[in-house]
């Protein structure tokens, strides 16, 4: 635990880019919150004023393809999981995300430009102690062959994650990182999100991807890698499936200590897992640093 006092940003920063599921320019500005805020959604330029939405499993409404954050009015704001990973990632505790469209940025399609913003706003210490969700037993969720399991740990937070796909170039991947700002800024931050070609016609009509290109995702087909730079990592894709369990895992709404595995995961089972440690109070307690 590298900080032992809550942490926001000094001042903003400012991310536009293009919404990887609906294809629309969207503007997003991390900055500065209190003690105890947590980490809070502002979407902006919407008739009837601006509405907030705290990021926690509760605000949860979707998760099929993207965890998407809403209100008892509906959906706000959708595949948050980076720009949340980054946050969580690179330790902060309290932040207001600005957004003027209802889908963060894709920008690269890894969480490196929300890194880069968070750089360039700078981090501070605050005066209150972090808090903690600790885990004190394990809790597994199996949804059909996908399964997650979160279980104590006394080293902070760990991921472990295997993925295993039918196309043979992803095929089978496995990585575990004990997490940290220099880890995720070096193992995780620019990992990107990955897809094959023989979903892309069944996303279209689903009305996902509209916005997907090789300049913010990897592809495959059958038989080899389509993005012309190639990987950024060898197993690039496991390690963007565990960028996304530090971005859903923040829904926390306090850093967890704790180790999380899931083999075939998803946004899915990640929720599913969170929800079930919350709904527990025998398996976890909130503590202080």
């Amino acid at each position: 635990m590298k900080f032992s006092r809550q942490t926001t940003l000094r001042s903003q920063a400012t991310v536009v880019g293009v919404g990887v599921h609906s294809g629309s320019p969207v503007s997003l500005t991390i900055g500065p919150a209190s003690v105890d805020a947590g980490l809070v959604f502002v979407r902006t330029a919407l008739e009837g004023g601006d509405r907030e939405v705290q990021a926690t499993a509760r605000s949860v409404i979707a998760t099929e393809f993207q965890t998407v954050l809403g209100d008892s009015e509906g959906p706000l704001v959708s595949t948050v999981e980076h720009v949340l990973a980054a946050l969580r990632g690179m330790g902060i505790d309290n932040a207001t995300i600005e957004i003027d469209g209802p889908e963060a940025p894709i920008m690269d399609g890894s969480a490196a430009a929300f890194v880069t913003a968070i750089d360039q706003a700078g981090i501070v210490s605050q005066s209150a102690p972090r808090r903690y969700i600790q885990v004190l037993k394990p809790v597994q969720v199996a949804i059909g062959d996908s399964f997650g399991e979160l279980r104590p740990h006394s080293q902070g937070f760990r991921a472990e994650v295997e993925i295993d796909f039918a196309n043979p170039v992803i095929g089978r991947q496995t990585y575990a990182v004990e997490l940290s700002p220099e880890a995720f800024r070096r193992e995780l931050a620019r990992a990107r999100t990955f897809g094959c070609m023989n979903d892309v016609a069944r996303l279209w009509r689903a009305g996902f991807a509209l916005g997907a290109s090789l300049e913010n995702s990897i592809v495959f087909d059958e038989e080899r890698l389509l993005n012309p730079e190639g990987l950024r990592f060898a197993d690039e894709c496991v390690r963007h499936k565990v960028l996304d369990v530090v971005g859903d895992l923040a829904l926390a709404g306090l850093p967890l200590l704790g180790a999380y595995r899931s083999v075939r995961g998803g946004h899915k089972v990640n929720h599913a897992v969170l929800t079930a440690l919350l709904a527990d109070r025998s398996a976890w307690r909130e503590v202080e640093a």
